[in-house]
């Protein structure tokens, strides 16, 4: 960390961390399953459709309120923070809400409104689409974040509306953010499935995996010219190689069980590398929301209302967390709805 942090304001960072990381792969999952959906193929091309419909249904929605939530403590405990990403970021902001919104609505059109083939396969292609911006458009808020571009003073936000989120580098980790989100849908899916259908998911989890890791060497080749001081944070930190190789080693145990099909595994170990993803780069941030102006201790206006907001969070979850693993549970105990 930065400067005089208060234990509270660290402990909230680590929450809106952590909200990162379930969003990720629970929010991510379902943002890959419209890039699956879009580009089902062959024989049994309905069948995935229908797979990734009924996968979805019960719980596409519930898991957007990970982002939220991290938006709330955003505004709530680091309103600089939250003020300066969203004027420097306005613009990738809007994008990915828009893909959320158009991709939420295309879902309810296509799944529940009586509609002819030809608009249903319109509304399909809209689902599909959405799903595919809303990644890149938060990828590329992650290498702004990262690169350095954006400079924030006392004054506020002295760069432009584009500076970090329009580089090569923004573009690699938004492909990055879209394998991921694949990957996990594919082998999400691969569990939930039987028979051939299994197997074609399975099939898609290992290709995603492969352009994952590709797309990884080639966004940390980047980093070195347009995020330096992340690149150096990787490059050289003591908790660097082991997180890596913890996500390598994650990334291997899927892959190994995607080929021998123990999807349930595939399923854990698929979660764990991307959980591990978000961890290495948060803390490669090194206590900052914006490298290198915007440091945790500078994001911290009013710290006398850290501790009950942390309290606050603690009994929230209290409710909150049984409330969604039971959604879960009501919904998947049997198998996906008919």
């Amino acid at each position: 960390m930065t400067g005089n942090v208060s234990p509270w304001a660290e402990a909230l960072y680590g929450i809106i961390g952590l909200g990162l990381v379930v969003y990720a792969v629970t929010g991510g999952a379902d943002l890959g399953a419209g890039l699956l959906s879009l580009f089902s193929h062959g024989p049994r091309k309905a069948d995935q459709e229908r797979a990734v419909r009924l996968a979805i249904a019960p719980i596409w929605e519930a898991n957007h309120v990970w982002l939220i939530f991290v938006i709330v403590l955003m505004f709530s405990g680091f309103p600089p923070a939250f003020a300066a990403l969203g004027v420097a970021l306005h613009v990738p902001l809007a994008l990915a809400l828009l893909g959320i919104v158009f991709r939420g609505a295309a879902y309810v059109f296509h799944a529940y409104g009586i509609q002819t083939a030809e608009a249903r396969a319109g509304w399909a292609r809209v689902f599909g689409w959405a799903s595919i911006l809303t990644p890149l458009a938060l990828g590329s808020v992650v290498a702004a974040i990262s690169s350095g571009d954006i400079r924030v003073s006392e004054a506020g936000v002295t760069t432009g509306f584009f500076a970090g989120w329009t580089t090569p580098f923004a573009l690699a980790v938004g492909l990055f953010a879209l394998a991921l989100f694949a990957l996990l849908a594919a082998v999400y899916l691969a569990a939930e499935t039987d028979g051939a259908v299994s197997d074609d998911f399975r099939r898609m989890a290992v290709a995603c995996e492969v352009v994952a890791g590709a797309v990884a060497l080639i966004t940390f080749l980047l980093a070195a010219h347009y995020a330096p001081a992340l690149f150096e944070n990787l490059r050289s930190s003591a908790w660097t190689w082991p997180i890596q190789g913890a996500t390598a080693a994650a990334a291997a145990t899927t892959l190994g069980c995607l080929l021998r099909r123990a999807t349930t595994a595939a399923r854990v170990s698929a979660a764990v590398q991307v959980s591990l993803v978000v961890v290495g780069w948060g803390l490669a941030l090194r206590g900052h929301f914006i490298l290198p102006d915007l440091s945790l201790a500078s994001a911290t206006p009013h710290p006398e209302v850290l501790p009950a907001l942390v309290i606050a969070v603690g009994l929230g979850s209290l409710v909150l967390v049984p409330a969604l693993a039971y959604l879960f549970w009501i919904f998947k105990r049997n198998g996906n709805p008919q």
